[in-house]
């Protein structure tokens, strides 16, 4: 139980309450939820902390002695994880035929909803495993399409990645439903699942998710055991052969940014890769969705360097506002990457600086898309640069969207979905819909994208 526990937001203006909130949160060993690790924690970045009833005593008063500030974002978090759920009846959330995609639903209920669309969709769907996560649970992908022909192009999207996100699997649940019935009233939905194949991982990491319906609602991790330290789960983000932990990354088994004992140590992230790399020369597209921060990012997250493709998935034309140079001062693995993001007024020089050359692009158009719908505004531009102006969190070695990249696909993405830590991972069902609904503008703008050009 969660009850009295709160969650509280605090940016440190100062080196110095830097490194008093480094200290006290590792040895408290609070929950954070932004960044990931007190070590990321810096200078003007925000840092969410879920703090337990009983340190909440002695941490507030500390924080008030240092003259530190700092809101409380949730008051009562047992009372926002029942307020999440609304209370409605199980019996409501099974029903397969009236099946309600504005609620949350447990991994059970998902696989059910996955078998009932194989059955009755059968022209369009086809679900199968590409293997077992570390409990035996298959990891079971939908893939969705016409079969108009016997090659075809593919996006991959999977959901879930860290257990405790659940609006992603609610929406990757959204994209199929959305899939299915507009196909025959909507012609860009036509188009996409005429020319292309969706592969959907509703759930990544399936056991991680089961336990945070089970047991701990704001378990991240996979299941995996770790004898020695008595530890369980890895960092499913940071278990990619690519930089692996490296920066952002811990090697202790109890952190909640794990990297394994070696790349591709989870089977979850092993059977994952396997497919990508069977199916790499026709996958074209990977999309990630996670939670929270509204951003959308793309590669990399573990240097700050420019994709060879950025005209393809990077900004478009900027108006002053959009524009941004980014500074960093390298220090040692063990501490953070600094980043000063200084806006620019606009010249010839910051579009040299930019190479964008091109009108369209696809994050452009996707954020600007998904605005449009309810005017929610997200930030979008390479992982190591973006995520450094919402939380310290910077830059992350071993994650699926740079190794996707890296591994031959064009065009990878990660979401960051609602919200900016008002609600963090208790978004209320209330929010699925419109949550959905404009991610969907985002996601159908970038498939369209992908059909037009750069691949």
């Amino acid at each position: 139980m969660s009850r009295g526990d709160k969650v509280i937001r605090v940016v440190p203006e100062s080196k110095r309450e830097t490194q008093i909130l480094r200290a006290a949160f590792h040895r408290l060993k609070v929950d954070l939820w932004q960044p990931s690790s007190p070590l990321h924690i810096v200078e003007g970045a925000v840092a969410d902390v879920r703090v337990p009833r009983n340190t909440t005593r002695s941490l507030l008063p500390f924080l008030q002695q240092a003259n530190i500030q700092y809101t409380i974002l949730i008051s009562d978090l047992q009372q926002a994880i029942e307020n999440q759920t609304g209370g409605r009846s199980h019996r409501n959330r099974r029903s397969l035929s009236a099946y309600n995609y504005e609620v949350y639903h447990s991994l059970e209920e998902i696989e059910d909803w996955m078998h009932y669309l194989n059955r009755t969709y059968s022209d369009l769907v086809h679900m199968f495993s590409v293997g077992k996560s570390y409990e035996g649970r298959p990891l079971y992908v939908l893939k969705l399409g016409k079969r108009s022909r016997p090659y075809k192009k593919a996006v991959w999207i999977d959901c879930g990645i860290h257990a405790r996100e659940w609006i992603g699997p609610a929406f990757c649940q959204w994209f199929v439903k959305e899939a299915l019935q507009t196909y025959q009233t909507d012609p860009d939905m036509r188009k996409m699942l005429t020319q292309l194949y969706f592969y959907i991982m509703p759930v990544f990491n399936v056991d991680g998710y089961h336990f945070s319906w089970t047991h701990d609602r704001f378990w991240r991790k996979t299941r995996s055991k770790n004898m020695r330290f008595h530890c369980h789960g890895v960092d499913a983000n940071r278990n990619w052969k690519v930089k692996w932990c490296d920066e952002g990354a811990s090697l202790h088994p109890c952190d909640d940014t794990y990297c394994g004992p070696f790349p591709e140590s989870e089977p979850e992230v092993k059977a994952v890769a396997h497919f990508l790399r069977k199916h790499r020369k026709q996958i074209k597209a990977y999309l990630s969705f996670h939670a929270y921060a509204q951003m959308l990012l793309y590669p990399y997250s573990y240097k700050y360097a420019t994709i060879p493709n950025f005209n393809c998935v990077g900004p478009a034309t900027p108006t002053p506002s959009q524009v941004l140079r980014v500074t960093t001062q390298k220090k040692s693995r063990h501490l953070e990457e600094e980043c000063q993001v200084t806006a620019l007024l606009p010249s010839p020089t910051a579009q040299a600086l930019l190479t964008l050359g091109v009108r369209e692009s696809a994050a452009y158009n996707a954020v600007n898309a998904l605005q449009s719908a309810y005017g929610v505004r997200y930030r979008y531009g390479p992982a190591s640069s973006t995520l450094c102006k919402f939380s310290s969190a910077d830059v992350s070695s071993g994650s699926s969207m740079d190794w996707a990249y890296k591994n031959g696909i064009p065009y990878a993405f990660a979401f960051e979905l609602r919200d900016t830590g008002h609600f963090g991972f208790l978004l209320p069902e209330t929010l699925i819909k419109p949550t959905c609904t404009e991610t969907m503008l985002a996601v159908k703008n970038i498939t369209l994208h992908l059909l037009k050009k750069c691949h």
